[in-house]
């Protein structure tokens, strides 16, 4: 496995020997997932939900989100194994139980746990490639909902089973359902790394097309880029 500390400084053309043309959306999902028929009430009440996604390198999965109306910050991090290891030398060697994971913040009363996963399944990832997303494999590049209380369970659950049964991927979805421990944030060098870093060659082949399937499939979602959000690391 070739770790993206290394990818960051080779040449574009070395890049594309690795394979690393996957100038298509990572997803399987040509169009947009169905809505969960599951979904938490709708409320009009605001205030702040977290949920807690992995699957493969959360560069991508940050820059979704952060399109998205209706969260407010996007948090790269660690998820699935325990504080000493969660650091990215660490977790990168894929032994610590660690999975590169975003805490998303997010106004249930603009957008719902559900849509989040709708647009999970249908954006970012592609939920039927087990340990690995793209050029990156691994465990710690696995797919996984971290649900934070029942409800969460509920309609993660709910929405793999309505998938499943409806056939909406060529192959099973394995993408794991396990309750959330504790999320480590990353290190700052790793928060907001699509918009500080645009022209990165891993950024453009990868990560860039899911935001662009974002805004083809989820227009009335979409939000263009806001002022980055300082993440306050402990």
């Amino acid at each position: 496995m070739i770790r993206r500390s290394t990818l960051h400084v080779m040449p574009l053309a070395a890049l594309l020997m690795l394979g690393m043309s996957a100038c298509q959306p990572v997803s399987a999902a040509s169009d947009a997932l169905p809505a969960p028929t599951v979904d938490a009430p709708k409320t009009t009440a605001h205030g702040e939900q977290v949920a807690v996604l992995a699957g493969g390198c959360f560069w991508g999965i940050e820059a979704v989100f952060e399109h998205v109306k209706g969260v407010h910050q996007v948090i790269a991090g660690y998820a699935g194994g325990d504080a000493d290891t969660a650091h990215y030398d660490e977790v990168s060697e894929g032994d610590t139980g660690h999975a590169e994971s975003v805490q998303v913040h997010f106004d249930p009363a603009e957008v719902s746990y559900g849509t989040l996963l709708q647009v999970f399944f249908s954006v970012a990832l592609d939920p039927t490639e087990l340990n690995r997303q793209g050029p990156d494999s691994g465990t710690q590049y696995r797919s996984v909902i971290f649900y934070g209380n029942t409800e969460q369970q509920r309609i993660a659950g709910s929405y793999i089973a309505q998938l499943t049964a409806a056939k909406s991927f060529p192959a099973p979805i394995v993408t794991q359902v396990v309750p959330l421990k504790a999320f480590y944030p990353a290190e700052a060098y790793h928060q907001n790394y699509f918009r500080l870093h645009p022209n990165n060659p891993y950024i453009v082949f990868n990560d860039a097309p899911k935001v662009a399937q974002l805004k083809r499939l989820f227009p009335a979602l979409y939000q263009p880029d806001r002022r980055v959000v300082e993440v306050q690391l402990p």
